[in-house]
């Protein structure tokens, strides 16, 4: 087993692809916020794509974090020349190769000053973040920026030393405007619908709250692009780590992914990029069709098998496809309540995109937990699940599939699976949600009385009486009684 380094590339199996390019000659270009599996799987996957043509020499990343687990990662990186191990699960194989376009992490501190400076520097021209899809500070029913949130006063009072990126983004900006730096590009890689003007009006609100010219110079210089971003990528643990060392590999961070990528990108970088298009990612000025057809049948279709899933005990996507009601419920659902709102796009219609996501989640060798994909359900509703539920109502399309999704949700917040095991605690509003559901055994109406989620929903009666008739029925004959009820509908 090789332990993974610069010194110790030519020694790793040969069966491993390694970069090619000099590492040494990197330049930077980029700043990237939230440095987790995913952008080191998606997005510098795509970078060290375009590196090994020769191309992009001057735009190696450079990662950061606003938390303090972050700096564990950027040690672990460090250990090993910030090189990553990506291995790839077909179903026909695995495979694996080794990417390099990341040189540098940012250490990591409370008051974010490294982080400011770095992204003040002349070389990067991009800072781009996944910070997952509830860190944006947005309401989620008005969709508003939350400017009463505490990390939000704090960095409206202490612009200089903020606690979030957005906060570390302006005062970086303001730096760049006052020495005649310029502006940089704000790539969000999150998946939220309209993600860059998202990231615009989290940093011109933030900026605006301290300095309204600052937040004007931003908004009139920068550019935000929005984007769509799609690769399942599971989290790393031993089972990982130990298949890295099955491969000859001794990497402290590797990384697992499907076998698929995506990366849909509006054209517009003010100081410009890396020609990404050509390691096959694609520009277009309609990323909106594609990030509906992503969001709402994957993002979505994740939401639709976990709540259930959860319950019953099932602790993989791949396991979940494997349970004949829930893929039935899955497709169900997706073809009768989420397709008819979404349009086509290029080589692709919303029913054989259906299709797609059930291959990919069906994909056994994707060892991606039902606990992951659960997470953090109250960003995830109202961002992935609701849209569709409005939709239904405003076309008069059925919503009963949606209707028992979120009864779904509402069982397992409860806390307890069907088998009388504890389901722990997973979203940052855990307590707020157990709460809710516990109510709700008795009195469904609780649940969706959460306007922070479904805001008028519950004055909704196609929806309401929905909601109450399959969490009554989840409660009374279990998960699976409900399912099949709907499948026989």
């Amino acid at each position: 087993m090789v332990k993974l380094n610069n010194k110790t590339l030519s020694d790793l199996p040969a069966n491993i692809a390694v970069p090619t390019y000099d590492r040494s000659a990197l330049t930077s270009g980029i700043v990237h916020i939230g440095l987790g599996n995913f952008h080191r799987a998606h997005q510098a996957w795509y970078l060290h794509r375009l590196m090994q043509s020769g191309q992009a020499l001057d735009w190696a990343i450079v990662g950061a974090g606003v938390r303090p687990n972050d700096e564990t990662r950027r040690l672990e990186l460090l250990e090993q020349d910030y090189l990553n191990t990506l291995i790839e699960l077909d179903p026909s194989g695995i495979s694996a190769e080794v990417t390099g376009a990341m040189i540098d992490f940012v250490p990591v501190t409370a008051d974010n000053a490294p982080l400011i400076a770095r992204m003040a520097q002349s070389d990067i021209r991009i800072v781009a973040m996944t910070v997952t899809e509830g860190g944006y500070y947005i309401d989620p029913v008005t969709k508003a920026f939350d400017a009463n949130h505490p990390d939000i006063q704090h960095d409206a009072a202490n612009p200089t030393t903020p606690k979030t990126p957005f906060g570390a983004m302006a005062a970086a900006l303001k730096i760049r405007r006052d020495s005649g730096v310029g502006p940089f590009t704000g790539l969000c890689c999150d998946n939220l619908q309209g993600n860059g003007a998202i990231l615009r009006q989290t940093v011109v609100s933030l900026a605006r709250l301290s300095d309204p010219d600052l937040a004007d110079w931003i908004d009139a210089n920068c550019s935000f692009p929005n984007s769509m971003v799609d690769c399942i990528v599971p989290a790393t643990g031993p089972t990982e780590i130990a298949l890295a060392h099955e491969l000859g590999i001794e990497d402290l961070a590797p990384v697992t992914h499907e076998n698929f990528r995506q990366w849909i990108i509006e054209d517009d970088f003010c100081a410009g990029r890396p020609d990404w298009d050509k390691a096959g990612a694609v520009f277009t000025d309609d990323v909106h069709a594609y990030e509906m057809m992503k969001i709402r049948i994957l993002n979505g279709g994740h939401q639709i098998i976990v709540g259930a899933a959860e319950v019953l005990g099932i602790e993989t996507i791949s396991g979940c496809m494997s349970n004949s009601d829930i893929a039935a419920f899955f497709n169900k659902v997706a073809l009768n309540e989420i397709v008819p709102h979404v349009h086509p796009v290029p080589g692709r219609t919303p029913e054989s995109y259906v299709d797609l996501i059930a291959s990919r989640f069906a994909n056994p060798r994707i060892v991606d937990t039902t606990r992951r994909v659960a997470f953090d359900g109250s960003s995830r509703h109202p961002g992935f699940v609701i849209p569709s539920i409005r939709d239904g109502l405003a076309a008069g399309t059925p919503i009963e599939g949606l209707a028992l999704t979120e009864a779904a949700w509402a069982r397992m917040c409860e806390g307890t699976r069907e088998d009388g095991s504890t389901i722990q605690p997973n979203d940052p509003f855990w307590a707020d949600l157990q709460e809710a559901a516990k109510a709700a055994k008795d009195d469904p109406a609780e649940w969706i009385a959460q306007d922070q989620f479904y805001g008028d929903l519950a004055n909704e009666p196609r929806f309401s009486e929905a909601f109450d008739k399959w969490l009554r029925l989840i409660w009374a004959e279990g998960m699976t009684a409900a399912l099949k009820t709907y499948l026989a509908a």
